[in-house]
Protein backbone atom coordinates (compact mmCIF):
# COMPACT_ATOMS: atom_id res chain seq x y z
CA UNK A 1 0.00 0.00 0.00
CA UNK A 2 2.93 2.55 0.86
CA UNK A 3 4.35 2.26 -2.39
CA UNK A 4 0.92 2.64 -4.18
CA UNK A 5 0.02 5.63 -2.18
CA UNK A 6 3.25 7.01 -0.81
CA UNK A 7 1.60 9.83 0.72
CA UNK A 8 3.94 12.76 2.25
CA UNK A 9 6.97 11.02 0.41
CA UNK A 10 5.23 12.71 -3.19
CA UNK A 11 6.35 16.13 -1.32
CA UNK A 12 10.01 15.28 -0.68
CA UNK A 13 12.68 17.11 -2.51
CA UNK A 14 15.98 16.20 -1.28
CA UNK A 15 18.20 16.03 -3.89
CA UNK A 16 16.64 18.40 -6.39
CA UNK A 17 17.96 21.27 -7.27
CA UNK A 18 16.32 24.60 -7.93
CA UNK A 19 16.39 28.11 -9.65
CA UNK A 20 14.27 30.32 -8.16
CA UNK A 21 14.36 33.90 -9.61
CA UNK A 22 13.30 37.19 -7.86
CA UNK A 23 14.19 34.73 -4.61
CA UNK A 24 15.16 37.40 -2.29
CA UNK A 25 12.12 38.59 -1.57
CA UNK A 26 8.34 38.72 -1.33
CA UNK A 27 6.94 35.55 -2.79
CA UNK A 28 9.78 34.41 -4.24
CA UNK A 29 11.72 33.92 -0.67
CA UNK A 30 8.67 32.66 0.55
CA UNK A 31 8.54 30.01 -2.16
CA UNK A 32 12.30 29.09 -2.02
CA UNK A 33 11.88 28.43 1.80
CA UNK A 34 9.09 26.00 0.72
CA UNK A 35 11.45 24.29 -1.48
CA UNK A 36 14.08 24.34 0.94
CA UNK A 37 12.00 23.26 3.98
CA UNK A 38 11.37 20.31 1.81
CA UNK A 39 14.86 19.77 1.11
CA UNK A 40 15.60 21.11 -2.24
CA UNK A 41 19.38 22.62 -2.81
CA UNK A 42 18.27 26.56 -4.26
CA UNK A 43 20.11 28.87 -6.42
CA UNK A 44 18.64 32.58 -5.68
CA UNK A 45 18.74 34.68 -8.85
CA UNK A 46 18.68 38.33 -7.71
CA UNK A 47 19.89 41.66 -9.94
CA UNK A 48 20.90 42.31 -6.58
CA UNK A 49 24.28 40.34 -5.07
CA UNK A 50 23.89 42.13 -1.37
CA UNK A 51 20.04 40.55 -1.08
CA UNK A 52 20.83 37.64 -2.89
CA UNK A 53 23.67 36.49 -0.56
CA UNK A 54 21.69 37.72 2.52
CA UNK A 55 18.45 35.37 1.75
CA UNK A 56 21.02 32.89 0.60
CA UNK A 57 22.27 32.71 4.17
CA UNK A 58 19.80 32.59 6.15
CA UNK A 59 17.77 29.62 3.93
CA UNK A 60 20.78 27.83 4.33
CA UNK A 61 20.56 28.44 8.18
CA UNK A 62 17.53 28.21 8.64
CA UNK A 63 16.71 24.50 6.76
CA UNK A 64 20.32 23.32 6.29
CA UNK A 65 20.53 23.04 2.72
CA UNK A 66 22.67 24.39 0.15
CA UNK A 67 21.73 27.75 -1.03
CA UNK A 68 23.79 29.71 -3.28
CA UNK A 69 22.92 33.27 -4.80
CA UNK A 70 23.72 34.62 -8.56
CA UNK A 71 23.11 38.40 -9.56
CA UNK A 72 21.30 38.55 -12.94
CA UNK A 73 19.51 40.78 -15.24
CA UNK A 74 16.89 38.18 -16.03
CA UNK A 75 15.58 40.53 -19.37
CA UNK A 76 19.12 39.53 -20.83
CA UNK A 77 19.68 36.65 -22.53
CA UNK A 78 23.69 36.22 -21.75
CA UNK A 79 22.59 36.74 -17.80
CA UNK A 80 20.10 33.84 -18.21
CA UNK A 81 22.47 31.38 -20.08
CA UNK A 82 25.41 32.14 -17.45
CA UNK A 83 22.26 31.48 -14.25
CA UNK A 84 21.86 28.09 -16.04
CA UNK A 85 25.72 27.20 -16.29
CA UNK A 86 26.50 28.20 -12.67
CA UNK A 87 23.50 25.91 -11.10
CA UNK A 88 25.01 23.06 -13.54
CA UNK A 89 28.59 23.90 -12.42
CA UNK A 90 27.39 24.01 -8.84
CA UNK A 91 24.71 21.06 -8.80
CA UNK A 92 25.52 18.75 -11.71
CA UNK A 93 21.55 19.04 -12.71
CA UNK A 94 18.69 21.39 -12.73
CA UNK A 95 15.80 19.72 -11.55
CA UNK A 96 13.25 22.73 -10.31
CA UNK A 97 12.58 26.27 -11.93
CA UNK A 98 10.43 28.92 -10.16
CA UNK A 99 10.42 32.14 -12.33
CA UNK A 100 8.83 34.97 -9.50
CA UNK A 101 11.05 37.45 -10.62
CA UNK A 102 8.55 40.61 -11.75
CA UNK A 103 7.56 43.87 -12.09
CA UNK A 104 4.39 46.30 -11.86
CA UNK A 105 3.74 49.51 -13.17
CA UNK A 106 0.79 51.00 -12.23
CA UNK A 107 -1.99 53.82 -14.07
CA UNK A 108 -4.07 54.58 -16.29
CA UNK A 109 -3.32 53.76 -20.52
CA UNK A 110 -3.36 57.59 -20.73
CA UNK A 111 -1.19 58.35 -18.11
CA UNK A 112 2.20 55.87 -19.09
CA UNK A 113 4.52 55.51 -21.58
CA UNK A 114 5.14 53.33 -24.27
CA UNK A 115 8.80 52.76 -22.08
CA UNK A 116 6.87 52.00 -19.03
CA UNK A 117 4.53 49.45 -20.90
CA UNK A 118 7.71 47.32 -22.21
CA UNK A 119 9.60 47.91 -19.30
CA UNK A 120 6.70 45.76 -17.86
CA UNK A 121 6.65 42.98 -20.75
CA UNK A 122 10.74 43.08 -20.38
CA UNK A 123 10.58 41.76 -17.23
CA UNK A 124 7.70 39.39 -16.83
CA UNK A 125 7.55 38.31 -20.15
CA UNK A 126 11.04 38.26 -22.12
CA UNK A 127 12.35 37.55 -18.66
CA UNK A 128 10.24 34.51 -17.80
CA UNK A 129 10.86 32.70 -21.59
CA UNK A 130 14.92 33.66 -21.58
CA UNK A 131 14.85 31.71 -17.92
CA UNK A 132 12.88 28.52 -19.31
CA UNK A 133 14.69 28.46 -22.75
CA UNK A 134 18.42 28.55 -20.45
CA UNK A 135 16.89 25.63 -18.50
CA UNK A 136 15.65 23.32 -21.34
CA UNK A 137 18.54 21.48 -22.71
CA UNK A 138 19.81 20.10 -18.87
CA UNK A 139 16.22 19.57 -18.36
CA UNK A 140 15.50 17.70 -21.82
CA UNK A 141 19.04 15.79 -20.82
CA UNK A 142 17.88 14.25 -17.95
CA UNK A 143 14.24 13.91 -19.54
CA UNK A 144 12.74 15.52 -16.66
CA UNK A 145 12.05 19.20 -14.97
CA UNK A 146 9.44 20.76 -13.47
CA UNK A 147 9.00 24.75 -14.14
CA UNK A 148 6.79 26.83 -12.47
CA UNK A 149 6.11 30.84 -13.66
CA UNK A 150 4.58 33.27 -12.13
CA UNK A 151 1.12 34.01 -13.35
CA UNK A 152 -1.45 36.14 -11.40
CA UNK A 153 -5.27 36.37 -10.94
CA UNK A 154 -4.70 39.58 -13.46
CA UNK A 155 -3.74 37.21 -16.09
CA UNK A 156 -7.34 35.46 -15.57
CA UNK A 157 -9.30 38.61 -14.80
CA UNK A 158 -9.49 42.46 -15.72
CA UNK A 159 -8.67 45.30 -13.77
CA UNK A 160 -8.65 49.05 -14.27
CA UNK A 161 -5.18 51.35 -14.53
CA UNK A 162 -3.23 47.89 -14.64
CA UNK A 163 -2.49 46.74 -18.18
CA UNK A 164 1.29 46.82 -18.70
CA UNK A 165 0.76 44.10 -16.01
CA UNK A 166 -2.25 42.07 -16.94
CA UNK A 167 -0.84 41.93 -20.97
CA UNK A 168 2.17 40.16 -19.06
CA UNK A 169 0.42 38.06 -16.92
CA UNK A 170 -1.83 37.32 -19.65
CA UNK A 171 0.77 36.11 -21.80
CA UNK A 172 2.98 34.39 -18.96
CA UNK A 173 -0.55 32.38 -18.80
CA UNK A 174 -0.54 31.72 -22.45
CA UNK A 175 3.18 30.95 -22.52
CA UNK A 176 2.72 28.00 -19.85
CA UNK A 177 -0.01 26.46 -21.62
CA UNK A 178 2.03 26.85 -24.80
CA UNK A 179 5.32 25.13 -22.98
CA UNK A 180 3.31 22.76 -21.53
CA UNK A 181 2.23 20.99 -25.05
CA UNK A 182 5.92 21.50 -25.89
CA UNK A 183 7.73 20.15 -23.56
CA UNK A 184 5.80 17.23 -22.03
CA UNK A 185 7.09 14.63 -24.75
CA UNK A 186 10.74 15.83 -22.52
CA UNK A 187 9.57 14.53 -19.30
CA UNK A 188 8.82 18.35 -18.24
CA UNK A 189 6.38 19.61 -16.48
CA UNK A 190 5.12 23.28 -17.26
CA UNK A 191 2.34 25.09 -14.72
CA UNK A 192 1.58 28.34 -13.36
CA UNK A 193 0.76 30.04 -10.10
CA UNK A 194 -1.79 32.96 -10.48
CA UNK A 195 -1.12 34.53 -7.07
CA UNK A 196 -4.21 36.98 -6.02
CA UNK A 197 -3.63 40.09 -3.67
CA UNK A 198 -0.67 39.43 -1.09
CA UNK A 199 1.31 41.97 0.31
CA UNK A 200 4.16 42.06 -1.09
CA UNK A 201 7.16 44.67 -1.29
CA UNK A 202 5.21 45.46 -4.75
CA UNK A 203 1.81 46.06 -2.84
CA UNK A 204 2.54 47.55 0.22
CA UNK A 205 2.69 51.15 -1.60
CA UNK A 206 -1.29 50.88 -2.21
CA UNK A 207 -1.99 48.65 0.49
CA UNK A 208 -2.39 51.22 2.83
CA UNK A 209 -4.91 53.23 0.62
CA UNK A 210 -8.67 53.16 2.01
CA UNK A 211 -10.01 52.64 -1.01
CA UNK A 212 -7.32 50.00 -1.96
CA UNK A 213 -8.14 47.93 1.44
CA UNK A 214 -12.19 48.12 0.73
CA UNK A 215 -11.92 46.60 -3.08
CA UNK A 216 -9.36 43.55 -1.77
CA UNK A 217 -12.16 42.87 1.28
CA UNK A 218 -14.52 42.71 -1.39
CA UNK A 219 -13.08 41.35 -4.41
CA UNK A 220 -11.57 38.17 -2.51
CA UNK A 221 -13.97 35.58 -1.12
CA UNK A 222 -11.37 35.79 2.25
CA UNK A 223 -11.36 39.56 2.43
CA UNK A 224 -8.19 39.76 3.44
CA UNK A 225 -4.72 40.09 1.34
CA UNK A 226 -2.91 36.90 1.33
CA UNK A 227 0.17 36.02 3.71
CA UNK A 228 3.70 34.84 1.95
CA UNK A 229 3.49 31.64 4.10
CA UNK A 230 0.25 30.47 1.96
CA UNK A 231 2.24 30.48 -1.69
CA UNK A 232 4.46 27.83 -0.23
CA UNK A 233 1.79 24.96 -0.60
CA UNK A 234 1.49 25.66 -4.11
CA UNK A 235 5.01 25.72 -5.18
CA UNK A 236 6.17 22.80 -3.11
CA UNK A 237 3.09 20.95 -4.64
CA UNK A 238 4.01 21.83 -8.49
CA UNK A 239 7.69 21.46 -7.39
CA UNK A 240 7.14 18.21 -6.29
CA UNK A 241 6.19 14.78 -7.50
CA UNK A 242 3.08 14.97 -6.01
CA UNK A 243 2.02 17.17 -9.17
CA UNK A 244 3.65 14.48 -11.65
CA UNK A 245 0.09 14.34 -14.14
CA UNK A 246 -0.29 18.26 -13.81
CA UNK A 247 0.87 20.43 -16.61
CA UNK A 248 -0.72 23.16 -18.27
CA UNK A 249 -2.25 24.06 -15.27
CA UNK A 250 -3.21 27.83 -13.88
CA UNK A 251 -3.40 26.81 -10.21
CA UNK A 252 -5.11 30.12 -8.50
CA UNK A 253 -3.93 31.30 -4.86
CA UNK A 254 -5.86 33.80 -4.33
CA UNK A 255 -8.25 33.86 -1.36
CA UNK A 256 -11.48 33.41 -3.87
CA UNK A 257 -11.08 36.24 -6.12
CA UNK A 258 -11.63 34.24 -9.20
CA UNK A 259 -14.49 32.88 -7.63
CA UNK A 260 -16.70 36.02 -7.43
Amino acid sequence: MKDRLPGLQLFDLSGKKAIVTGGSKGLGLAMAAGLASAGADILLVNRTAADGEKAADALSEAFGVRVLSFAADISKEEHTEAMAAHALNQFGQIDILINSAGINIRGAIDELSLESFNQVQTVNVTGTWLCVKAVIPAMKAKKSGKIINLASTLGLVGLANRTPYTASKGAVVQMTRALAIELAPFGIHVNAICPGPFLTEMNIPVADDPATRDFIIGATALGRWGELKEIQGAALYLASDAASYTTGSMLTVDGGWTAK
